[in-house]
């Protein structure tokens, strides 16, 4: 038997359907990229604040997402409306996820020590809740919108590539028009009044991105599975119906994948541009020349993640993208470090930067288009063992994971300047070269042993092309009338 890329009775997914249902990730995108790449530089170098101070309150906000975001996962899976489980979720988080992104970015003046710590943590776990709403129902309609094992990877390649597009979409802007460089600020990037602007962007991206894709998607509610009302759970039997579902173990060796891949992810970006200022020498405009990379990974992550799933599957093709990709990251820093790199006023740096860089995102962004199409199957092969849909769970996970590189990622790279001495007043005090040479010396050991760690753990996922295919026809002889199955 041929299996169906789509449910029964719905229209084939064809690029339009596609294109709209990745376009919400643009909002993902966005708070990701203002969380990793300026976020800790905005409050540490532009604001003053102490790093650890910072990476205390992105910690503190880790926290609250781990609590948060499995309750919309279940909340999402419990839901009934005649708009479905996911969409109301979708709509009701656009004004909220917008707003409080804008206030991220304009502490009160005057602001220090415990008081800005707690308006760190406040304003940006509402950011990160909120936009949670969004991301984990509209994650957890992939299953449903496709359930052929290669199909998911092509709409997954969709979402993260609209998804990298709006973030390093603004990143660019901002980096070259934003924080330009101005007399006061001869290198932009310490311009606070530039990350205003950052702000209402962002802001603006969220709220319209979030509307068009829910919209968009809309009419496919018709044809997504129609669920009984959930069983009436007290708190206790919830939390072990979640620990039941939480146990699967290839969610297990994804989560582990993802978490420390996602760490590594988020140390990156966070010290993009310590290291693009400072060790490399770039100003303004070569940043926002260097932010593009992630444009072209995603770009060639379209192409590269199918081919490679359907070739080795998507462990195998997971597990070597991400070695590659870390032999990719570290190894401009590796040959700097050695005496050998191009120097800073040499004119191939910068091309030649980009290039190394572009070929890591894309081995990054492919590999993380690959762990969403796993969850995908997971989610599938917990129903047959469970008998319970549970896609938002699964997908808050996702999220978790993903914020990981927000979050985890930023507080290590926290750590990481105060272990080598970073100045507070490093804006107006400067930056000994010895203290750049050492965070570099830190950043190529923490790279290489998140990455290849994390990717030994792929051992223990065993969902194949076979395996999905035999849970597939397992949940659809349950789906037949009279017969019982994965119902909630």
């Amino acid at each position: 038997m041929t299996e169906r890329t789509h449910p029964v009775g719905a229209p084939p997914l064809n690029f339009q359907i596609k294109m709209l249902y990745g376009i919400g990730s643009m909002a993902y995108g966005v708070k990701d990229a203002a969380f990793k790449v300026f976020l800790l530089y905005f409050y540490n170098y532009v604001m003053g604040a102490p790093a650890e101070l910072v990476g205390a309150a992105i910690l503190t906000v880790m926290i609250v997402d781990a609590i948060s975001d499995p309750i919309v996962g279940q909340i999402s899976d419990s839901l009934r409306t005649r708009w479905g489980r996911r969409h109301p979720l979708m709509y009701a988080s656009a004004l909220p996820a917008a707003g409080s992104f804008l206030l991220l970015w304009f502490p009160p003046a005057g602001l220090s020590g415990v008081g800005l710590f707690w308006y760190i943590v406040i304003v940006a776990s509402c950011v990160r809740t909120f936009i949670t709403l969004y991301e984990i129902p509209s994650s957890a309609l992939a299953p449903e919108l496709a359930t052929d094992y290669d199909e998911r990877t092509s709409i997954a390649s969709y979402r993260f590539f609209f998804g990298y597009a709006g973030g390093i979409g603004l990143a660019f802007v901002a980096l070259a028009f934003f924080l330009a460089e101005t007399p006061e600020h001869p290198s932009g990037i310490t311009n606070p009044d530039g990350y205003v602007a950052f702000g209402v962007t962002g802001a603006v991206i969220m709220i319209v991105s979030v509307l068009v894709s829910t919209a968009g998607t809309h009419h496919r509610i018709k044809y997504l599975r129609q669920l009984p009302p959930p069983r009436t759970r007290n708190p206790f039997q919830t939390l072990g119906m979640m620990r039941k579902t939480f146990s699967h173990k290839g969610f297990l060796a994804v989560l582990a994948f993802g978490v420390l891949k996602y760490t590594a992810v988020g140390m990156s970006s966070a010290l993009i541009l310590y290291f693009g200022s400072l060790l490399w020498g770039f100003g303004g405009p070569g940043l926002a020349i260097l932010s593009l990379d992630g444009f072209l990974g995603a770009f060639l992550a379209l192409a590269i993640a199918p081919r490679l799933s359907k070739r080795l599957g998507k462990r195998g093709a997971a597990f070597l993208l991400a070695v590659t990709g870390v032999l990719f990251v570290i190894s401009p820093y590796i040959l700097r470090l050695i005496g050998v790199f191009y120097a800073n006023d040499n004119p191939l740096l910068l091309p030649v930067l980009f290039v190394i860089s572009s070929l890591y995102a894309s081995c990054a962004i492919s590999s993380a288009i690959l762990v969403h199409a796993m969850i995908a199957d997971v989610a599938d092969a917990s129903a047959v063992a469970t008998g319970r849909r549970a896609e938002g769970l699964f997908y808050a996970a996702n999220s978790f994971m993903q914020k990981c590189a927000s979050g985890l990622g930023a507080m290590v790279a926290a750590i990481m300047l105060a272990m080598v001495g970073m100045p507070d007043d490093a804006r107006t005090s400067g930056v000994e070269m010895s203290v750049v040479t050492g965070l570099a010396q830190l950043y190529i050991p923490m790279m290489a042993v998140l990455y290849i760690g994390g990717a030994c753990f792929l051992y223990f996922y065993r969902i194949d092309r076979a395996s999905h295919e035999a849970n597939l026809a397992s949940i659809r002889a349950s789906e037949v009338p009279g017969a019982s199955g994965p119902a909630e």
